[in-house]
């Protein structure tokens, strides 16, 4: 069985689809797309719910200066909060989702959709339950970027992207598109955590030379 099938395999037994849910929601047209693939863009009629069954997609927003903003990816076995909420509101994609690696994804038309949440109160449940975690997420994330300072996200995002590893391979302007600062604020952080010792920095790499130090500048308070 494939990561795909797999993905699909675990969501049917987790979310305790009926029998014909799953048949419905198995039978929907697979998407294969390849890495930097572009999803949808700001504008865009949503096509349908949107479920990842392998591969990561990150969803974007451009600020009021130009800058890119990571709202988050969807990972295998999760939908995309956006869409949803277009379909739900009869309204045009409002940010832009790219494929960061080779995507295999479920696309549940509209009128199938339509349909599920109307007759399968396991699908719906799915479906508000997902759209419900990461409407926290991102209120999360924009709390984040009024009130916590740009070095304490930084730490923060470090230790997150390095999960218990010493090497982060990434760029300034990457974290600064995660962040949603400029790449020269960025780059003025991570020097000043390199003559702390708390990094060490290389092109394209960040080594994490002390996740303590970086976790008590990720817990100071702001």
């Amino acid at each position: 069985m494939n990561t795909a099938e797999a993905t699909l395999e675990k969501l049917f037994a987790s979310a305790d689809f009926d029998a014909a849910s799953c048949d419905a929601i198995a039978s929907a047209p697979r998407a294969q797309l390849p890495k930097d693939a572009f999803i949808f863009h700001p504008g865009d009629t949503c096509a349908g719910f949107v479920l990842v069954l392998a591969g990561s997609v990150r969803v974007t927003r451009l600020t009021e200066s130009g800058r890119e903003l990571v709202l988050y990816r969807i990972e295998p076995g999760q939908s995309c909060v956006l869409t949803t909420a277009c379909l739900l509101a009869g309204e045009d994609h409002a940010a832009e989702a790219r494929a960061e690696t080779d995507v295999t994804a479920l696309v549940i038309g509209t009128p199938l959709f339509n349909k599920l949440m109307e007759t399968s109160s396991a699908f719906r449940r799915f479906v508000f339950q997902s759209f419900g975690s990461r409407m926290i997420r991102l209120t999360q994330l924009l709390e984040n970027l009024a009130f916590e300072r740009v070095d304490v996200r930084l730490a923060k995002l470090l230790l997150a992207r390095a999960a218990g590893a010493d090497e982060l391979k990434t760029t300034h302007q990457e974290l600064a598109n995660e962040l949603g600062t400029a790449r020269e604020v960025v780059s003025r952080h991570l020097e000043a955590f390199a003559s702390a010792g708390l990094v060490k920095l290389s092109r394209g790499q960040i080594i994490l030379l002390d996740h303590q130090a970086l976790g008590r500048v990720e817990s100071r308070p702001t």
